[in-house]
């Protein structure tokens, strides 16, 4: 009887240990994002599989659309039917419009653990936490939008040799690369873009702080000013260089016009990198990577950040996992690599990375040690969405010739007024 008592014991014993372990491994997070590319859900994979090994299952929920409208729509969704996802992929001000809703988790026990504070770069975490100092978000990546990407072979036919340092420089090269035959940018005409390389004129005409007050603050005098007419002056310089058929062309397919040869340079954020790479040129030898003339020492970001949302108790642990997994330096590492964007933190050795990305890397620490890190006005960092589409509108407007650009500063000017 005894020995039937043990042996009953021991099984209920064991049973009772599988259990534990097995809801142990059904703790769950429920991921919404919008990485549906292939080398993007790539790494994500890498993200997953770490939660994996301690016990954490991704429920995934991709909502394609690359700006995240769509995702953001489905969230408010969830959010009011009172059934938020574990996490939410978001950029700039979408984050602190839902971090006034009360609705986002504190993850600042975590952030102090992990000394978040001091590896995040100090612009960032003006986004990763809320009005009361309270992290909400784990940044995944720093994109910067404004770079230059060329086509050696060209550039070397025509005489291009190291950086080409400011505006005159440019204009006399692109004046070199026409006479030789080639369409000296490869440019796509959509509002996102025209701003992306707008806010690059912007900061190479009037320096770092006049983008700060222009295009981050917002402030009149900067709008309405001679420097923000030479601006618009040169966007219209640039308009020569283009070819006829850049109307309504994705960023992607710009790329390719420089990948291929048919054009010389593109002026477009980080992510184009990943274009070379998957046509498999490396940089200094196909391709080259240099800021905007102009721009060198100051860097305008965007980043991807996974922001936290309030869940049940029994989904806490896993969620502090999720944050802690996102900020590792192994995840940051195996996903900026595959994105073209750099890591959310300043502390990562860089040898894993391109000469691209060790370049992107170390600027990015010297802008943040130098406070000329600038929020991205084109990609959700520089203004809520109201201001950043009326700016969009002028932009576009003028560059498709249907303002001067005296009717653009002012347009600009009553543009933001009314959008704020």
């Amino acid at each position: 009887m005894y020995k039937k008592f043990v042996s009953t014991f021991a099984g209920l014993a064991t049973g009772a240990a599988l259990f534990v372990g097995s809801a142990a491994a059904q703790e769950t997070v429920e991921v919404l994002h919008w990485w549906t590319a292939g080398g993007e859900a790539a790494a994500l994979n890498v993200l997953k599989k770490q939660l994996e090994e301690e016990g954490v299952t991704w429920e995934d929920m991709p909502v394609a659309g690359g700006s995240g409208v769509q995702a953001m729509t489905v969230l408010r969704s969830r959010v009011t039917s009172g059934n938020a996802p574990t996490a939410v992929q978001m950029l700039g001000y979408d984050i602190t419009e839902w971090a006034d809703q009360g609705v986002v988790a504190d993850l600042s026990d975590l952030a102090s653990k992990e000394n978040w504070d001091n590896v995040v770069p100090t612009a960032l975490q003006k986004f990763s936490k809320n009005s009361e100092g309270q992290w909400i978000a784990a940044p995944v990546d720093v994109h910067s939008t404004n770079w230059m990407w060329a086509n050696k072979k060209i550039f070397d036919e025509v005489g291009v040799e190291g950086d080409i340092k400011d505006w005159d420089q440019l204009i006399q090269v692109l004046d070199k690369i026409k006479e030789a035959g080639y369409t000296p940018i490869a440019y796509g005409g959509q509002p996102w873009q025209d701003a992306t390389v707008f806010e690059a004129v912007v900061l190479a005409t009037g320096g770092p702080d006049f983008y700060q007050k222009a295009l981050n603050d917002f402030d009149e005098e900067a709008l309405g000013s001679d420097t923000m007419k030479q601006a618009f002056d040169r966007m219209s310089k640039l308009h020569e260089y283009v070819d006829p058929n850049f109307s309504g062309r994705d960023w992607n397919l710009a790329t390719a016009m420089v990948i291929n040869g048919k054009a010389a340079l593109q002026f477009m954020g980080d992510w184009a990198k990943g274009e070379f790479l998957r046509a498999d040129m490396k940089p200094g030898e196909d391709f080259v990577c240099q800021r905007f003339p102009g721009t060198e020492g100051s860097v305008l970001f965007n980043s991807d950040q996974f922001v936290m949302f309030k869940v049940g108790e029994d989904k806490r642990d896993a969620q502090l996992k999720l944050a802690s997994a996102v900020m590792s330096p192994e995840f940051q590492i195996a996903f900026n690599k595959v994105k073209g964007s750099v890591p959310a933190r300043t502390d990562i050795a860089p040898d894993e990375f391109d000469a691209c990305g060790q370049k992107g890397m170390k600027q990015l620490a010297e802008a943040n040690d130098n406070n000329h890190l600038y929020g991205s006005l084109a990609h959700g960092y520089g203004a809520p969405s109201a201001v950043k589409n009326a700016v969009f509108d002028v932009v576009t407007a003028h560059f498709n010739g249907e303002y001067t650009s005296e009717e653009a500063v002012q347009a600009l000017v009553d543009a933001v007024a009314s959008a704020r």
